[in-house]
This record gives structure tokens, sequence and C-alpha cells, in this order.
């Protein structure tokens, strides 16, 4: 998938294979010093059965004006991705009980 735009609001708009256009919301990026690489976590705002938002992740490069979105293809790598969302959650978690 070829990233089109990235806004100043976060959002960038993506083209699925059958040409329609998705708009998507980053929810971070993270760049490893290990794997020198550019991850991206994004959300394109769908629910899954359970109710819980869907999340994708990629690797980017941010030198790029344009940049394509490649796929994570590691465990190692995934489990990466999903520490830092364990730890996004927990703060927002954290950020909702205080609220309360």
């Amino acid at each position: 998938m070829e990233n089109k735009e990235v806004k100043q609001d976060n959002t960038f708009t993506i083209v699925s294979d059958d040409g329609k256009e998705i708009k998507c919301e980053i929810l971070f990026t993270y760049e490893d010093e290990k794997t020198k690489k550019n991850y991206m976590a994004y959300t394109d705002n769908t629910i899954d059965e359970e109710g819980n938002t869907k999340v994708y992740a990629s690797i980017f490069n941010p030198e790029e004006e344009n940049p394509v979105l490649l796929p994570i293809e590691t465990d190692e790598e995934w489990k990466i991705i999903e520490g830092i969302l364990a730890s996004l959650s927990n703060e927002t978690d954290d950020e909702d009980k205080k609220a309360e």
C-alpha cells in the first residue's frame, strides 16, 4: 500500500488494492536502535468482531516524501510493536481512571 500524504493532524490516506481510499490515523512512530528501522502503528478506526479498534503496523522510511508502508516480517519486530501498544494502552487506562 502506498501512503498518499501525511497531514498535520497525524492522518494519511492509503489506497487499497481495489482502489478505495482509506483515511488512517497515526498512533505512534518508533525508530528502533537495534533493527535501525522506523515503525508506524496506525488505525483506520474500524472495529473488529470483539469491539476492538483495528490497529496495523508497518515499516516506513521517514525520509521519503510519500513513504511506502512495508510489512513487518519478524516475530521480534512484532514484539517491539506489541510492547509499545500495551504500554500506550496502560497509559490510556490510567488516564481514564484519573478522570473518574
